[in-house]
């Protein structure tokens, strides 16, 4: 079965980032001169997949403008000559077959995956999350598509996690399975360092068989009334083989207000119009 759907969960109170999120979805915080969710959706497109769903919320029309088209934009670059912006405005058209749904309350990622089980019917599906932002010659959705391929089975990405950031992520435990793949048998949801089954985390990039649905719907709430989704990965685990990716390529949490900073600074330096006096001003801070 090909995977050509996605979910992009963007429904969040984006609550580490406020005040600015109080009138500003998180997911349009730019990076440079585009938002975070751009590059998120690119990812998608670049995998193969054709079919996006955007679980959005009250307060996020900004994210389904911003994929829209703008004739009158158009209209006005093509009068004034101005051939590099129209080429970038209108390489946003090319992110077809983008569609949205609202989660009506913030009851956690699980719930908001399950927003999109009518969307997805019993199709497998791709998960990422807007937060994070990987760079990587080969997308790390299309890894993960290609390792369902071969397994037939659920995947997700994790990256070693230092000991004091254990707290953040679901923290995975399981066997060696090749190279750089893992048979879990359990994900503990931002465990104490202690408790910690591993030191790998989830880090946002999942491709899923339908079979996720029914795992959520059987889901008890957690910590304020939230669904965990990586509490239907446990259930999930209890019928079928679930297995997780280390990925090796770059990742930058956009959610936290470091890994913002980090991620402009690392998309500034690969622009040949800014490296130079970029790197010049940051040699001058860090004396």
């Amino acid at each position: 079965m090909k995977i050509r759907k996605a979910v992009i969960p963007a429904a969040g109170l984006g609550t580490r980032f406020l005040p600015v999120t109080k009138s500003m979805p998180k997911e349009m915080l730019p990076i440079i001169d585009k938002p975070a969710i751009h590059y998120v959706v690119a990812e998608a497109t670049n995998s193969g997949i054709d079919d996006i769903l955007i679980i959005t919320a009250r307060g996020k029309r900004a994210i389904e403008d911003y994929f829209d088209d703008t004739p009158e934009l158009r209209m006005y670059l093509e009068r004034q000559g101005n051939t590099q912006k129209l080429n970038e405005l209108n390489a946003i058209s090319r992110f077809s077959g983008i569609h949205f749904v609202r989660q009506r309350e913030p009851k956690g990622l699980g719930d908001a995956v399950l927003c999109a089980e009518k969307h997805c019917a019993n199709d497998s599906f791709a998960v990422l999350l807007g937060d994070d932002i990987m760079k990587d010659q080969i997308p790390c959705t299309k890894q993960l598509i290609d390792i369902f391929d071969k397994t037939g089975s659920s995947v997700i990405a994790i990256q070693e996690v230092p000991k004091e950031d254990l707290c953040k992520y679901g923290i995975v435990q399981g066997k060696e399975h090749g190279d750089n793949l893992i048979l879990l048998n359990d994900i503990i949801e931002k465990p104490r360092p202690e408790a910690a089954p591993s030191h790998f985390g989830s880090i946002g990039r999942h491709v899923l068989t339908s079979s996720i649905f029914s795992c959520l719907k059987n889901t008890k709430s957690g910590v304020k009334g939230e669904i965990q989704l990586t509490d239907g990965l446990r259930l999930l685990m209890k019928q079928e083989d679930v297995y997780a990716y280390i990925y090796q390529g770059k990742r930058f949490d956009t959610g936290d207000k470091l890994g913002y900073i980090e991620t402009i600074i690392d998309y500034a330096l690969d622009d040949d119009t800014m490296r130079t006096h970029l790197s010049e001003f940051l040699k001058k801070m860090v004396k």
